[in-house]
């Protein structure tokens, strides 16, 4: 990457090359100094770009954040799988210390709420602005507010 794309890339708040160097020696750390350290450093990073990720997170891989952190919050509790993509002010919360568990490939609207101890399946989409308190299935779409959950084999069928 050149120069003047990296200068254009943070002056923009996009580069998260930084925060995801200190996200991954923080999880190699298991305690001590250092380990605060890195988690104090990571916060701040977090906060510079707009959002928030917990320490205790755990996040396979490296999601797809097409608009940087902004906004959103992902819970200490919670699990993100591989290939995922996040748009902006998403929150995954926690209820009573218990958080989603999103599966791989999962791809999340702008503005959804996940809340609970839920799993979210494999290959799954959620809208943008749907809260889901539930259970969703493998390869199915969820929108509205109540969550309604749409198998993707139907969402394209002919009646």
């Amino acid at each position: 990457m050149s120069i003047r794309r990296r200068m254009i890339e943070y002056s923009r708040g996009n580069d998260l090359d930084r925060f995801w160097r200190l996200y991954r020696w923080q999880k190699k750390r298991e305690s001590g100094f250092l380990h605060d350290v890195l988690t104090f450093l990571m916060s701040r990073c977090a906060y510079r770009h707009g959002g928030y990720i917990g320490p205790d997170a755990v996040i396979k891989g490296r999601p797809t954040l097409p608009h940087g952190l902004q906004g959103i919050f992902i819970s200490r509790y919670a699990t993100v799988g591989e290939n995922c993509w996040i748009y902006q002010n998403v929150t995954i919360g926690e209820v009573k210390r218990k958080a989603p568990v999103i599966g791989d490939s999962c791809l999340i609207g702008a503005g959804a709420v996940l809340v609970g101890g839920i799993r979210i399946g494999d290959r799954v989409k959620i809208g943008a602005g749907a809260v889901v308190s539930t259970d969703v299935p493998d390869d199915c779409t969820v929108v509205s507010q109540p969550a309604r959950i749409f198998p993707t084999s139907n969402l394209f069928s002919e009646t």
